[in-house]
Formats: structure tokens, sequence, C-alpha cells
């Protein structure tokens, strides 16, 4: 599907870029719109309404705490642990399996193991599953088996499952299935940006409407999960090219910066990823385009901008909005001199971290 492009560039985006400093930032507060934040339901607004919030604002806040809000979605259900059990490879734990969901895997006794009582229940592969190959086709099988009733959008996409990034693989995973195992994934998150007049313009993108998972909703230029047998910058190439355009004599170029991580517990599902951040200079005539038909369109944005629409909305898919926060702490549109400084940037790093 064709994106279609659209530029910043109104009168009032010129008249507020002048007036703003990236290095100055200061958060308006007069407005505050809200959409419905959830997986399964199209956002209705659109670029007009995102513009609207670009427009200065006569009160200057430095209120951190809608940016909390805006964290908060990625890190829910601390409290459900307890329904979880561990799920144990190798000694290590390396997932986590709501206990009722765990029902549906007692039928495998040649897949899955139960082990322990009480309250020390966990869950571990039949002793048969030595290898990675063995493990990954005997658990596909089961996800298969389940149907789209118990794990609904299936990809045919692998996921690696290790104990931390780097180490080891104990088997590879169906995309989908992750959360349900409550298995750690990575991904890569990248702004792109262009510097006009000396200000920072962020690309931002709008996902497409049919999207399964938070359609119509923001995002920053990349972004996506890394799968089995792909490096983190392989990774970024790839996604790149598919969902901006990105050839990989410009994109070779993203430089990594750092690392958000969260961890959101609703239902049956366990989740827990780290995203590792990138930026990319990009050139004031470069036009992304998406290839895969998951973006509808682009907008160049100046950062204060989108400072202003991530502190007064819920606009931003809330994993790409981590990566958002992140870029205006590094590009210090965030201080520390504002009350909340610390908190707000270990909350970026709530889930487990390796």
């Amino acid at each position: 599907m064709a994106s279609k492009l659209f530029l910043c560039n109104s009168t009032f985006c010129t008249k507020f870029s002048k007036q703003s400093s990236s290095n100055n930032f200061k958060f308006p507060s007069s407005l505050s719109f809200k959409v419905r934040n959830t997986s399964s339901t199209t956002n209705s607004f659109n670029w007009e309404d995102v513009l609207s919030i670009c427009q200065p604002d006569s009160n200057d806040v430095q209120d951190l705490q809608p940016l909390f809000e805006r964290i908060k979605p990625c890190n829910r259900g601390s409290e459900k642990k307890s329904e979880f059990f561990p799920f144990v490879v190798e000694e290590q734990i390396i997932g986590y399996i709501h206990k009722e969901f765990a029902e549906n895997l007692r039928q495998y006794k040649d897949v899955f193991t139960f082990l322990g009582s009480n309250d020390g229940v966990y869950v571990t592969l039949h002793a048969s599953l030595e290898t990675p190959d063995n493990r990954t086709e005997a658990i596909g099988y089961v996800i298969k088996s389940l149907g789209d009733g118990l794990i609904p959008d299936v990809r045919n996409e692998l996921y690696p499952v290790k104990l931390s990034y780097g180490t080891p693989l104990y088997f590879s995973l169906e995309r989908a299935a992750a959360p349900y195992f409550g298995i750690k994934t990575y991904g890569v998150l990248m702004n792109g940006y262009v510097e006009r007049d000396g200000e920072k313009h962020l690309w931002i993108s709008k996902r497409s409407d049919v999207k399964p998972t938070y359609p119509g909703m923001l995002d920053l230029l990349v972004a996506g999960g890394i799968p089995h047998n792909m490096t983190c910058k392989e990774n970024i190439i790839k996604e790149c090219q598919e969902e901006a355009g990105i050839p990989e004599s410009i994109s070779k170029a993203a430089a990594p910066v750092g690392a958000v991580s969260y961890m959101d517990i609703s239902g049956y599902c366990y989740k827990r990823e780290v995203l590792f951040c990138h930026d990319i200079k990009l050139t004031d005539g470069f036009i992304p385009n998406n290839q895969d038909g998951e973006v509808q369109s682009f907008k160049l944005i100046p950062i204060n901008h989108v400072a202003n629409i991530i502190h007064k909305t819920e606009f931003f898919n809330p994993t790409n909005a981590l990566g958002i926060i992140d870029f205006l702490f590094r590009h210090g549109l965030i201080r520390p001199e504002q009350l909340g400084y610390l908190g707000l940037l270990q909350s970026l790093k709530s889930g487990d971290f390796s």
C-alpha cells in the first residue's frame, strides 16, 4: 500500500518553530486530547487533530506527570505475577505461563511437563526435547493445534528464546505466542530526524487502520521485533526498507544509542520486551515511503511539537512512546531540574533488562 506524505509546514508550524527552541522545551497544558488506546479498535483521529495539538500554548508547564501516564500502559499488572507458573528450561526461568492457560498444555504430555506442588509448580519441557530444533518443532505443533481461539494473530514468524540477549538459544517460538509463554523478546526502535534552521524535526508515522495491534495510532519512524537468526543491525536495515523505504546505503548509518524495557501483564499475556533504541540523521530532502502496507502516512514534525503531542494525548502506540520519551531525554528536551526527572528516566527501563 503506497504511503502518503504530510509535511508539518503550515503557517502555525513555521511560526511556532521560530518561537520555540529545541534546547528549551516547555510543556503546554491547555488541551488534553485522548483516544481509546486499545489493540482492537481503530483510533479515529487524523493529522489535522495532531496538528491542532502542535500549536503553541500560552502556559509554560514543566509537569512530567503526563509522561508517566504514557508509560503506564506498558507496565501493568505486576500484582498478578502469582497467577503464572514459571516456565523453566535447562534449570533457568525463561518465561511465565498463566495457570488457566497452562491447563490447555497438560494434554501435550510429550511436550510439556508440570513439576512441583502447591505454589511450587512450574512448567518445563519433556526430557526428550534436548535440542533447540526439536523443541521448536514440538512447541510449534502445540501452538498450531491450539489455534486462533487461544493464540490469535499467528504470523508464522519465529522469535528466539534466550535467557538474555546474546546468550545461547533454547528454542524459537511463534511471535504471537511469546506473551502467552511469558518469553522475553527483543526489538528495535529508530527515530529518524532532520535538522532545519538549527531545530530537530522527527519523522512520525501513522499505523495502518488494519494493523492487528494499535491500528491508526502514531509511531516513530521505524520499529520492529528481532526475529530468529537476525542481529539487531540486520533487523534495523530490514525494517528501514520495509517500513520507510530507507535503503541500506542510508540505514547502515543508524546509531545504537541505548535501550528501553517494559513488563506488561494482562489476562493470559505476560509481555516482557527489551527495545534497542537507534537514531539516524536524515537529509532534508529524504522522504520515507512505506513498502509493506503497515503504515498509512508520514509527517515531519518539529520535536517541540512531538513533545506537545505525547504530553497531551494518547495518540502514540505505547511502546513507541517509550522511544520518543527516550529521544526527548537524550536530546535535552527533558531536564534534570524538572520534578520527576530521575523517576521518569528509570521508568523507561521497568522490564527485565538483560
